[in-house]
């Protein structure tokens, strides 16, 4: 129906008239929607021990043993700098945590997190487990508080000598270090030191369905990307016993950390590499993707490489649709450790 002219409080409003004022009426609602969409992010941390900067390494291609005393103890690690490392520029530093009865050279090997397209301007960490393991599995030899202590302190031996971005520290591990990449995330003090988690296939028993209230974040939303076989053999997808302790369904422990993330229900999912892959993601206080979860149905208990590694000879697996490697990489340069 065609508008017709008419005289309204002394103001002609012609057809043309009324288009613009419902122009203008559209476009204001829109920017305010827009307005109230956006997220500030949070300043970035800027504290932390920069008494590492200025130190020169010598043949940065090769990881170098580090050692220290935690507890009362004899501890570890390998670090790994870039080898174009500049000693006055801060660099992130990703934390990488051991299955069981292994080391931290393992994971380094079965990785390939030290290559230059996926840590070419990081710093890796590889720290040693008690007897080959890390806390919360019956058969640890240290305590979870132990182990919380061992990881405070690398971190304190980290900064003192390398060149550190305390802002932008990750952790991510394999198994049961993936497990206690969790344990971590859960404690609010260690916990606060880092920007965002990734444990792969982890054995999570400090956080089933027997425990799982003492999980206290220092933070909310936590980043956390997992990835999890669903054919895993050692660590069910499906929860139950497992070779050090109950451990939860990834169901389950996913709802845990959405809800701990205050996110908002339901879930996005993205079914890819003709429905094998099934990739899960929450938005949670307004940060879209803060937590996600990558399933590979026929994957088993091992790093997810589109290349063989020594994670899926020992599982006799094969080469799987994922690079959890540089997926990683992405996940954490999307966040800092806040100011507050």
């Amino acid at each position: 129906m065609a508008y017709s002219s008419e005289r309204h409080q002394g103001l002609d409003i012609q057809p043309a008239g009324v288009r613009r004022l419902l122009m203008c009426a559209a476009l204001l609602s829109i920017a305010s929607l827009a307005a109230a969409a956006v997220i500030t992010a949070p300043a970035p941390y800027t504290g932390g021990d920069t008494s590492g900067c200025g130190k020169t390494h010598l043949f940065n291609a090769f990881p170098k043993i580090r050692n220290l005393k935690s507890g009362g103890k004899d501890r570890g690690y390998l670090a790994h700098v870039p080898e174009g490392y500049d000693k006055n520029h801060q660099y992130p530093v990703i934390v990488g945590f051991h299955g069981s009865s292994s080391i931290g050279f393992f994971f380094e090997a079965d990785t390939g997190l030290d290559l230059a397209k996926y840590t070419g301007d990081k710093i890796m960490v590889y720290p040693n487990g008690l007897g080959g393991a890390w806390a919360g599995a019956n058969y640890s030899k240290a305590t979870v508080d132990e182990d919380l202590q061992f990881v405070w302190d690398l971190l304190a031996d980290v900064r003192s000598n390398f060149c550190v971005d305390s802002a932008r520290i990750y952790a991510t591990g394999m198994s049961s270090g993936g497990g206690f990449v969790d344990t971590i995330a859960c404690n609010a003090t260690v916990g606060g030191e880092f920007a965002a988690f990734a444990p792969a296939s982890g054995s999570f028993y400090t956080n089933n369905d027997d425990n799982y209230e003492k999980c206290k974040p220092a933070r909310v939303p936590t980043p956390m990307l997992e990835f999890h076989g669903g054919a895993d053999e050692s660590v069910h997808y499906n929860g139950g016993q497992g070779e050090g302790g109950v451990e939860p369904s990834i169901p389950n422990w996913l709802k845990r950390w959405a809800d701990r993330n205050e996110c908002d229900t339901p879930n996005k999912q993205e079914d890819l590499y003709n429905g094998d892959v099934h990739h899960l993601s929450w938005t949670c206080k307004g940060q879209e993707g803060v937590l996600q979860h990558y399933k590979t149905d026929d994957q088993k208990h091992d790093w997810a490489s589109p290349w063989p590694n020594f994670s899926q000879l020992a599982a006799g697996d094969k080469p799987t649709h994922l690079e959890a490697s540089a997926l990683i990489q992405e996940f954490f340069m999307k966040y800092t450790r806040p100011a507050q």
